[in-house]
């Protein structure tokens, strides 16, 4: 996957230092209308919040991107509270809900968040995570001209031959994507990769979703063989004709993932073995809390199912539905199970 001397005449001293401050006039004035100008969008979004009565995390996935929207309707709708999206990465949601910045975050992903949440639910106390969660599971697929070319399982990329089947650059070396740059599974997928060894003749990818997919479209199209971070619930299993690949059972004791405060924490971690049984949950603030149990108690009542998040991510990311029109239809069409949701 690509992924992408001069000959002056001469001056004399009081002419060169009038072009000089000139010339630091107009570097000042420029770095300041590029500082007001940079400013702008946080001086707006920090009015913005303001005047909302809360913020909402805006993770950088489909089914993430949906569901913010979603309780953004449904808080307004049944509680009245107008809300404010932003978009935001992983660990800085966890620091924004902590710090106030933030209220609610709509999908949290275990066990890649588990430090996260022990810091700041289990230790700091400032974030609550919901005790409803949506069963899921992450790890590689291979296209089906993958398989047919023989790769099956992880062990299969540790085979230079078989490992140069995904080369698309001509450097000889295969491409694996991994994930967007600020998701915690991308660096678990690279602690991953030097575990088991592949790391050694693999490209370790890292784009946003929609590059990704688009590349898994592509060698779909071309009968090109491609392997890939995948998780479900998500709608390229029913686009195409992936399968996971197979390796070793979930091992408790191979699963050495350093605390994000290390920063080597990537270096030291081993995880030569399959992700743990995942899952995702709303999280929101407990100052938030505290002030509003009532839509607290509702967030809590969210009860979304894998298949409901496959439709998601199917209508952003391959119907192109924008996530605020796929929220309004999809609050109207549950109206009466969100009217539940509010209930004690």
């Amino acid at each position: 996957m690509k992924l992408d001397a001069r000959n002056r005449p001469k001056r004399d001293d009081g002419k060169r230092q009038g072009v000089r401050t000139r010339r630091q006039r107009a570097a000042v004035a420029a770095v300041t209308a590029a500082l007001l100008i940079a400013s702008a969008p946080f001086s707006l979004a920090v009015s913005q919040a303001a005047a909302a009565d809360l913020v909402i995390a805006v993770p950088n996935w489909p089914s993430g991107q949906a569901t913010a929207n979603i309780l953004k309707i449904a808080i307004g709708k049944t509680f009245g509270l107008d809300a404010d999206l932003r978009e935001t990465g992983e660990l800085n949601a966890f620091a924004g809900l902590d710090s106030g910045a933030l209220d609610i975050h709509p999908e949290v992903w275990r066990p890649n968040l588990d430090a996260a949440i022990a810091k700041y639910a289990d230790e700091k106390k400032t974030v609550v995570l919901a005790k409803r969660g949506v069963a899921a599971w992450q790890g590689l697929c291979a296209t089906e001209d993958a398989e047919k070319a023989g790769i099956t399982s992880v062990a299969d990329l540790s085979d230079a031959a078989k490992g140069a089947l995904l080369d698309t650059d001509g450097n000889g070396r295969g491409e694996l994507w991994i994930g967007a740059a600020t998701w915690t599974s991308a660096s678990i997928e690279r602690v991953r990769a030097q575990s088991y060894g592949y790391a050694a003749n693999l490209d370790l990818v890292e784009a946003e979703e929609d590059v990704g997919m688009a590349a898994v479209d592509a060698a779909v199209a071309t009968g090109r063989p491609m392997v890939f971070a995948c998780y479900a619930p998500h709608n390229v299993f029913e686009l195409h004709k992936v399968t996971r690949l197979n390796e070793p059972a979930y091992d408790k004791a191979k699963w050495q993932i350093a605390p994000g405060s290390d920063p080597l924490w990537i270096e030291h971690s081993k995880a030569a073995t399959a992700w743990p049984p995942s899952e995702f949950h709303i999280a929101w603030s407990a100052p938030f809390a505290a002030k509003h149990a009532d839509v607290a108690a509702f967030l809590e009542n969210v009860d979304l199912t894998p298949d409901e998040v496959t439709a998601m991510t199917y209508a952003l990311q391959v119907e192109r539905t924008p996530a605020a029109t796929y929220a309004e239809g999809w609050v109207a069409d549950n109206a009466e199970r969100i009217k539940g949701w509010a209930k004690p």
